[in-house]
């Protein structure tokens, strides 16, 4: 037995979705409850976990990566095993299998007993399992609290079905304003075309299974809800979701920057050698670094509009493409020197990082934003899918970002106005603003100190609330 000082070392399986804007922050937090003196079962695809950053030395006694292989499906490609392989209308059949998971993770938790698994929105079917077996889960969601609030899935306070409760909506249009559970003012909502994509998701798609069910079912008996966050960011949204979900504790368990040195893979400091050389030429906080994730597939004409924006804006940029597309004719020549576009790989977190960087074009993925905080970086705001979007609309709440405009119907963009907002933020004097409140967030936001503490407040819950201490989700 361990004596009354020595805190019980706890075993935690950690489940992410098959993305990797889900694995990075997953393994970050698993990172910092293994320096807090525990095991972590990281629990994934044979690929995937190839291509996850190595783990630090001090760390490989303390984390476990569990290979599950993933189930063969119909109209999914061979070695498809994340959604950065495949485009955004096979991820249904993605989800299909790793629905197909459920019995090899059965059989590993069975073996392992783990005290807590901490899961995604996908395993609906992990639940009953979880229970049977007597193993604690909480939800960690990479969506922020502000989206949580606004979608409000199910199992918050008021029912779906309660008539105040405009969780009945039943029209794109109903996602276009603010809902009226939020008690302050706010402009976050979904633009009609965003909206409209929105509700095709809600429904039932080829995986036979909604993600309105998926997340219903994943935080129904869950121990907590889990969120990238904080409250020096969201602390009003965090508020109001602790009310929203009174029967769930909510843990913010802060922003989860990975550390610089800690985000590479293998065999990439060749890589940034080369991208180093060229920043290093810039002037300070002059270059724009775009990037729009490794999920997001912008139609042709996107690319084209984005390409002439930035050749229109005169700034120095540096674009990061996940894969070779058709750019303007003549567009490399007229912006040599100027510009650098950049296919495969690059080190964002060093990049981010450079002192020419001062400025980032970003789809508004929550890990991008916050990889952005942590060096006080204006964004241009470019949201192509779910919670995208809403974020943007956060950040220009926050005052630490403006968004490109966008036609309301169709989401369409010119290169005029991609050009106009990236001056707007990145040079003009109106512009001061952006700049200074970005700045503002990388002190709000803090260093080790302030992440360290949300993650000694998270350990300690979770070594007070295992199934073998008390079922009582509230302590």
């Amino acid at each position: 037995m361990n004596s009354m000082s020595e805190p019980q070392k706890l075993h935690i399986a950690m489940f992410p979705w098959l993305a990797f804007g889900h694995m990075i922050p997953f393994l970050e937090l698993g990172k910092l409850i293994a320096r807090k003196g525990h095991h972590i079962s990281f629990i994934s695809t044979p690929r995937n976990i190839e291509r996850l950053p190595k783990i630090p030395p001090d760390l490989a006694l303390s984390i476990t990566f569990v290979k599950l292989p993933l189930p063969h499906v119909e109209n999914l490609p061979e070695n498809a095993e994340a959604t950065m392989d495949v485009s955004y209308h096979i991820i249904p059949y993605l989800k299909k299998a790793h629905d197909g998971l459920q019995q090899p993770l059965s059989r590993f938790l069975e073996t392992s007993a783990p005290d807590w698994i901490i899961h995604d929105f996908a395993p609906y079917w992990l639940p009953p399992i979880a229970t049977k077996l007597g193993i604690s889960r909480a939800l960690f969601s990479i969506f922020n609290a502000s989206t949580w609030c606004f979608l409000k899935p199910p199992g918050s306070r008021t029912s779906s079905r309660d008539a105040q409760d405009p969780s009945t909506r039943t029209e794109p249009e109903h996602f276009t304003v603010p809902p009226k559970w939020v008690p302050f003012p706010t402009k976050i909502a979904y633009r009609l075309f965003e909206a409209k994509k929105i509700f095709d998701n809600i429904e039932d798609n080829a995986s036979g299974v909604s993600d309105w069910f998926r997340v219903e079912m994943a935080i129904s008996g869950t121990k907590a809800l889990v969120l990238k966050t904080s409250m020096e960011v969201e602390g009003e949204w965090l508020k109001l979701i602790g009310e929203l979900y009174d029967d769930i504790p909510v843990i913010p368990v802060g922003l989860l920057p990975p550390l610089a040195q800690e985000s590479g893979g293998n065999n990439k400091d060749s890589t940034w050698d080369t991208i180093g050389e060229w920043l290093d030429k810039q002037e300070k906080e002059s270059v724009v670094y775009i990037a729009l994730g490794s999920e997001i597939q912008p139609s042709q004409q996107d690319f084209k509009e984005l390409a002439l924006g930035l050749e229109q804006s005169g700034l120095p940029f540096f674009w990061a493409l996940r894969k070779r597309i058709e750019l303007p004719e003549g567009f490399e020549e007229r912006t040599r020197g100027r510009g650098v576009v950049w296919t495969g790989w690059v080190p964002q977190l060093r990049l981010l990082a450079h002192q020419s960087v001062g400025g980032f074009l970003t789809h508004c993925g929550w890990g991008s934003v916050t990889e952005a905080f942590q060096f006080g970086l204006p964004l241009i705001l470019l949201p192509f899918l779910t919670d995208q979007g809403l974020n943007a609309r956060f950040l220009e709440e926050r005052q630490v970002g403006v968004e490109v405009p966008r036609n309301e119907y169709d989401g369409s963009f010119s290169s005029d106005s991609v050009a106009q907002t990236l001056r707007l933020v990145m040079k003009d004097e109106k512009g001061k603003i952006y700049r200074d409140k970005a700045k503002e967030m990388s002190t709000i936001i803090g260093g080790k100190d302030l992440q360290s503490k949300y993650i000694d407040k998270f350990v300690e819950f979770l070594g007070s609330h295992r199934h073998v201490i008390t079922n009582d989700t509230k302590g």
